[in-house]
């Protein structure tokens, strides 16, 4: 499948520039010219790697790696115009995986998107933990937490809770949720949904004072990710 990266760029010429020559090379690409277009873009779609300036209107190129750094381990390639220390200490310190100082070479930039897309591949591979804000789901352990708090979980409110959290802001119906978390062959009301909602916002988001898991009138369930 074609990796989608999304560029994170206010100057128009260069935006264009990467956006030919990473869909020439088979990427898929989103577009954004300022950090709070950047974020919604970032929360709608799934995204491979993320290039990122700096220097951005509404939000700072560092205000966007770390509210994204809460929720995604995503390869960010920090762009910056200045060869100035302090932008990269900054960027890497905020949780960039690399730099690049402009101008670059489009070949060089290219390279080090490959290296973070194996990279990240392979971290994919290793790792079995969603993080949404200060909630975290760990499916090797089977351990649910808040602020690293430990939350006790049937089974059945464990598998409902990773089916959300596998799909944060996307709205799921009961019907959905039934086939995926009690199976094609449950036979009863669906309303069973509804009552397993009330039992993990009771364990969740009542108790922790935190709202996760959002109600859709006449759809259904999501959770939310609080940062976006």
């Amino acid at each position: 499948m074609k990796k989608t990266i999304l560029i994170v760029e206010d100057e128009i010429k260069i935006l264009r520039f990467l956006e030919l020559e990473l869909k020439y090379e088979g990427y898929q690409v989103l577009k954004a010219q300022d950090g709070k277009e950047a974020l919604d873009n970032f929360s709608k779609n799934q995204v491979d790697l993320i290039l990122l300036d700096i220097m951005l209107p509404k939000l700072s190129g560092i205000q966007v790696c770390r509210r994204i750094r809460q929720t995604s381990q995503v390869p960010i390639i920090m762009l910056t115009a200045k060869d100035d220390t302090l932008d990269k200490v900054m960027g890497l310190d905020t949780g960039a995986d690399d730099y690049m100082t402009k101008p670059f070479e489009i070949e060089e930039l290219l390279a080090r998107i490959r290296v973070a897309l194996r990279r990240n591949s392979f971290t994919e591979k290793t790792t079995h933990i969603i993080r949404i804000g200060d909630l975290s789901l760990d499916s090797d352990k089977h351990m649910v937490c808040v602020n690293n708090n430990p939350i006790d979980l049937t089974k059945r409110e464990f598998d409902f809770l990773k089916y959300l959290m596998e799909n944060k802001n996307i709205v799921l119906s009961r019907d959905n949720i039934i086939k995926v978390v009690w199976g094609y062959d449950y036979v009863g009301d669906t309303n069973i949904v509804d009552v397993y909602i009330r039992y993990l916002r009771s364990k969740i988001d009542d108790k922790y004072n935190k709202k996760f898991i959002h109600t859709i009138r006449g759809v259904g369930y999501t959770i939310k990710d609080e940062n976006f």
